[in-house]
């Protein structure tokens, strides 16, 4: 599934990036790397997301979400 289907206070795992390899670089620089944890925070509107990620809070737009491959993340809590 794709970032700007995900449901606001869920966690999700970063599969992949297919992003233009200035912005894919600028995120992995700020921790979106494969495998990372990203919880939604807030939906602003149609694809365009708050999360949190590595303890940073990111607002991402519709280009953005629309291009990261993400798997909801297990619950471990059981």
């Amino acid at each position: 599934m794709f970032l700007k289907d995900a449901q606001v206070g869920r966690a999700y795992i970063v599969e992949a990036l297919d992003l233009p390899d200035q912005l894919e670089r600028r995120l992995e620089a700020l921790g979106m790397t494969h495998g990372a944890s990203a919880e939604v925070l807030n939906r602003k509107g149609q694809g365009i997301l708050i999360i949190k990620l590595r303890g940073s809070r990111f607002a991402l737009g519709y280009n953005i979400t629309r291009s990261i491959t993400v798997r909801e993340a297990a619950d471990d809590k059981e």
